[in-house]
């Protein structure tokens, strides 16, 4: 937890469900497949590579071995003995050859252990001859009339077994039975099998090393992140991340760092607003006040006096009264949504705007002049229109001379819809123009009191025309005065019907 931050505690995070855990653990399945692969695929690629050649070997071997014992008109033990010498039968475990019956004419085992006793014994008698019968299923369909094969991989060894018929003329005279057992090739499966068992554990640790490092680096980025989210949240705005590389977590932390630029120049102005609203608010109060008590402590105080300081009273409540009002709209138009829009006439509404401070122009001897297009209309509330047009207006004779004039005009320009407000006032220095429209900001603030004014009119008008998709500019006017213009997107009413 940062130091900066010793009211909130950090909240604990289980561990299986912290993103270090789960991005490993992530990664330990991804590479569990891959291994399990790894040790999988090539052993039995391998084997069945092996099983097919062998395979082939012996059944070349059978057909081989049956086709030297097809030319044989008939089977007996010792001209089978005699051919069969003749054949190499190298890499065999057992060869056995029998007659239609099954009957074993032949067997390399039982002939090798003849020889051997015939060598202990030194005897010129012959073994002893023994009647065995093949029951091997190999055998029996073999003497079918099948060609068997089979090839299978135990104990570190392979076993092999082949069977086929001997033809002769079309008839079946007997069969020849194969077996192999290949310790050789077995052994090299087993050393694969231990090589790849050997490079999936350095795999593993390799795996580990950099699932912790990577997840390391990540997780402590975040940690990062998250932790300049727990001090802003505390309302230390002022504190930034220090963006390395170029990848998400670093855009991410750009973004971080531009959303607390705006969260710090919004509480700037938020305190600023509180700051000014409190100053407007208290001159009018601290006026009301002095005068309430100038009365409750002149006893003597005449009847005309009293009058005239109850009547400055009234202003001040007025006035107190007009910035309650403005603060109510601004907080309207920051909280509530828009209301229902319908198309309306610029002209007709800024008319009625006219027609309503006229009396004040005529008590303050300024003229004002319109000049009116047509087709101005626009989608907006007729309300939101005429608040606009009311306070630009109405500034322009607030703010200017005696004899002095004001020009409203609306017009077309493109797609926009135009409404321009000069006058030939007192003008804006050309520093000042982009700060009028900032709440509680006055030019000439002993003049702007003296007017009425609150400081909020300007911020009203902007933020009323930006929740209508439009803008609004002032500017120096050339000879004298100044120009408030407000565009809007122009929209025109469907045919058949009508607008206010």
């Amino acid at each position: 937890m940062d130091s900066r931050t010793p009211g909130k505690a950090q909240q604990k995070i289980p561990f299986f469900s912290r993103l270090q855990v789960k991005y490993a653990m992530s990664y330990l399945a991804i590479l569990a497949v891959v291994l399990v692969l790894l040790n999988t695929y090539p052993l039995i690629a391998s084997q069945n590579l092996l099983f097919s050649s062998k395979r082939d070997s012996l059944k070349n071997q059978a057909a081989v071995m049956a086709s030297a014992l097809m030319e044989l008109e008939s089977l007996n033990a010792d001209q089978v003995a005699r051919v069969m010498n003749m054949l190499d039968s190298t890499g065999l475990s057992r060869v056995l050859v029998t007659d239609p019956s099954g009957l074993i004419l032949y067997d390399s085992l039982a002939q090798s252990d003849s020889e051997e006793e015939s060598k202990d014994s030194q005897s010129d008698t012959q073994p002893e001859e023994k009647y065995r019968y093949a029951l091997f299923q190999e055998v029996v369909l073999a003497l079918e009339g099948n060609d068997v094969v089979y090839s299978q991989y135990q104990d570190g060894r392979f076993l092999s077994t082949a069977a086929c018929p001997i033809v002769y003329r079309g008839m079946t005279i007997g069969a020849i039975y194969l077996t192999e057992e290949d310790t050789t090739q077995g052994a090299l499966l087993m050393n694969l099998q231990q090589n790849l068992r050997s490079i999936s554990l350095v795999l593993v640790a390799i795996a580990l090393t950099i699932s912790f490092l990577f997840s390391k680096v990540l997780t402590s980025r975040i940690g990062a992140l998250l932790g300049a989210i727990r001090i802003v949240g505390e309302g230390e705005y002022g504190h930034r991340l220090q963006p390395s590389g170029k990848d998400e977590l670093a855009h991410l932390a750009e973004e971080f760092n531009q959303l607390t630029d705006r969260l710090q120049t919004t509480e700037e102005i938020r305190r600023r607003f509180v700051s000014d609203a409190s100053h407007e608010l208290k001159t009018p109060l601290a006026s009301i006040r002095l005068l309430a008590d100038s009365i409750l402590q002149n006893q003597e105080m005449d009847a005309e006096t009293v009058r005239d300081f109850v009547g400055d009273i009234g202003d001040e409540a007025e006035r107190l009264t007009r910035i309650t009002e403005h603060l109510l709209a601004l907080t309207r138009l920051d909280s509530l949504p828009v209301g229902e829009t319908q198309i309306v006439d610029m002209a007709q509404v800024a008319q009625r705007a006219i027609n309503m401070l006229t009396p004040v122009a005529e008590a303050a001897d300024v003229t004002v002049e319109a000049n009116w297009k047509p087709g101005c209309t626009l989608r907006c509330t007729e309300d939101d229109l005429y608040q606009i047009c009311f306070n630009l207006i109405e500034n322009a004779i607030k703010y200017n001379f005696p004899g002095g004039r004001v020009f409203v005009t609306v017009r077309r320009d493109g797609d926009q819809v135009l409404l321009e407000v000069a006058d030939t006032g007192v003008g804006i220095p050309e520093d000042e123009l982009p700060k009028v429209f900032n709440r509680f900001y006055r030019v000439d603030k002993a003049r702007s009191r003296a007017a009425g004014g609150t400081g909020l009119g300007l911020s009203i008008v902007r933020d009323t025309v930006r929740r209508h998709g439009g803008w609004v500019t002032a500017q120096r006017r050339q000879s004298e005065g100044s120009v408030f213009t407000v565009g809007f997107p122009c929209e025109t009413p469907e045919v058949g019907g009508d607008f206010s």
